[in-house]
């Protein structure tokens, strides 16, 4: 929870979905710096470029619109390519954003939870 609230409120105000960028931050996590990168990979990678960004990546928080279909179908494929790019299961959570749109979701929330659940991941809606 620690990570998305810091990636929420970095986003407010200076997000833009079409760039790429690394996010950097410190927190303190039970009284000890913790630096963290955040790669926002704006998914416009082929595939090559995804799996080096994932190699990368120490843990994973794989992101879906609740007002997005496609971005939903693709939280399976991204969750096997972590998987088979890492001897560890790193940590990751699936995270749903948007749920204030409720007048454009296409994405239930049981549906969210449900994958989740199969996953073996922790889930999380926000705005």
């Amino acid at each position: 929870a620690l990570t998305v609230r810091f990636i929420t409120r970095r986003f407010i105000g200076d997000y833009d979905p079409t760039l790429e960028m690394i996010y950097r931050h410190v927190a303190l996590i039970e009284g000890d710096p913790v630096p963290l990168e955040v790669l926002d990979t704006a998914g416009q990678e082929d595939s090559l470029q995804l799996e080096e960004k994932i190699k990368w990546g120490e843990g994973f928080a794989v992101l879906y619109s609740v007002t997005d279909r496609c971005s939903f179908d693709e939280v399976l494929r991204l969750c096997f390519l972590v998987r088979h790019l890492h001897a560890q299961r790193p940590p990751a959570v699936l995270v749903a954003t948007k749920k204030d749109l409720q007048g454009d979701r296409m994405v239930a929330t049981a549906e969210g939870e449900s994958l989740a659940k199969a996953l073996g991941l922790p889930f999380l809606e926000i705005s």
